[in-house]
């Protein structure tokens, strides 16, 4: 079971990179919506001599714990549901956000963004926003020592700032000037 979930993670991270960042890799593209041919899909992880097949696939889908992708209806295409860096439109749904939302980021990254006065998507489309600290340090963990910048999203939505919300939940916005950041949480050990 060990060997699964391992293999499991190894190909979600694979195609996480193909549907968000690399389509061709292996040699497939994405149409405007994001959305690649799922056999093709398939076909290309196997021509790199990954295994994989529908039913690991539907598994991978169906247990990611941040919900990354989504099928169509009869399952012929898969998407990832955000966090490109290659230009699509996933049709996000534009909402207001709640009065406060998280950005996980690093010690190290923390003077680059009080410097440029901005957060910026940097190769995304969108920054990204948590809706809880937890996940927000998680995030902010993959880069180093997390930090956690909490944004006044209610600031920022009165002064004409949208956001949009992807199927799986994560909030996405513009670069966002620093003067929203109305905390900056450096012990995150508490939130653990």
């Amino acid at each position: 079971m060990a060997r699964k979930r391992n293999d499991d993670i190894s190909l979600g991270r694979f195609i996480s990179l193909v549907l968000r960042h690399h389509p061709e890799a292996i040699g497939i593209s994405l149409d405007n919506e994001g959305w690649a041919d799922t056999k093709q899909l398939l076909d290309g992880i196997n021509a790199t001599g990954r295994r994989i097949d529908m039913d690991t696939l539907e598994r991978i889908v169906r247990e990611n714990n941040k919900q990354r992708y989504s099928f169509n209806e009869d399952k012929t295409r898969i998407r990832a549901n955000q966090g490109h860096s290659i230009p699509v439109d996933v049709k996000m749904k534009q909402m207001t956000p709640p009065d406060r939302l998280y950005h996980g980021t690093s010690t190290d990254t923390l003077p680059l963004i009080q410097q440029s006065g901005v957060i910026r998507k940097m190769k995304r489309l969108y920054v990204h926003l948590s809706w809880d600290i937890e996940t927000a340090i998680t995030v902010g963990s993959r880069h180093g020592t997390p930090v956690i910048l909490v944004i006044d999203t209610k600031a920022m939505a009165a002064d004409g700032y949208t956001f949009m919300l992807s199927d799986n939940g994560v909030w996405q916005s513009e670069d966002i000037p620093y003067r929203y950041v109305a905390q900056i949480i450096t012990d995150t050990e508490k939130y653990k």
